[in-house]
């Protein structure tokens, strides 16, 4: 899609610095803590993007597949699994409508693209449609109602892919399948115009006491 394959080039750019690595860490962390991983493990990673959770679940000893609906992000997702010497299948495919068998895998991850989804209780019954019984779905977005989704609806982002973007609330997303919901979370509590100083696991801590988080997570048992 051409809207994200503008961005491919340099979407990677944003974990070098130390906002960007520590926003990646807090994520990472708080979607590994819900999704439970064991080694071998077949996972299916949604909206892979250039690869970056993909990456982190073959670290781990999963067999993995990511999906994305830009050619030029998977491109890019190609090269690193390719250099790091990972057996990483990817594809084009768009979420709403995925080339596999029901019960296909064990899990499925979708970190940061159920942004851009029409309808995602709809889509979320796709995803749970390929995981087998008792499969894990993992959904992670950028929070609504937070710092975070109004720096990303500001001014600053008007010609970016986010001005396509809807955020979802913590609580919208417990909403949707409730029956098969077993966890959820949230993190990334330090603000986007925080000094850099300030993006530490101590800071995060602290606020996460006194205000929403700009990340959250959610985790459904089929």
């Amino acid at each position: 899609m051409a809207v994200f394959d503008n961005s491919a080039s340099d979407y990677d750019v944003w974990y070098t610095d130390k906002k960007g690595s520590f926003v990646d860490k807090v994520e990472t962390d708080l979607a590994f803590e819900l999704l439970k991983i064991k080694k071998g493990m077949k996972i299916l990673d949604v909206g892979c993007g250039t690869g970056n959770f993909s990456i982190k679940l073959a670290e781990k000893g999963c067999r993995v597949t990511g999906v994305d609906i830009s050619d030029e992000m998977l491109k890019i997702a190609r090269k690193k699994a390719s250099k790091l010497n990972y057996d990483i299948e990817f594809f084009n495919m768009n979420l709403k409508n995925l080339s596999f068998e029901n019960d296909t895998f064990d899990a499925v991850l979708s970190i940061s693209a159920f942004e851009f989804v029409e309808d995602p209780p709809k889509a979320l019954q796709e995803l749970l449609r390929v995981v087998k019984k008792d499969g894990q779905v993992l959904i992670g977005t950028i929070a609504g109602n937070s710092s975070w989704s109004r720096l990303y609806h500001s001014e600053h982002f008007r010609d970016t892919v986010f001005k396509y973007a809807k955020f979802i609330t913590l609580e919208e997303i417990k909403s949707w399948n409730s029956e098969k919901l077993e966890d959820w979370g949230e993190c990334l509590f330090v603000s986007p115009l925080a000094s850099e100083d300030d993006f530490n696991y101590e800071t995060e801590k602290n606020l996460s006491k006194t205000t929403n988080g700009g990340f959250i997570c959610a985790l459904w048992k089929k």
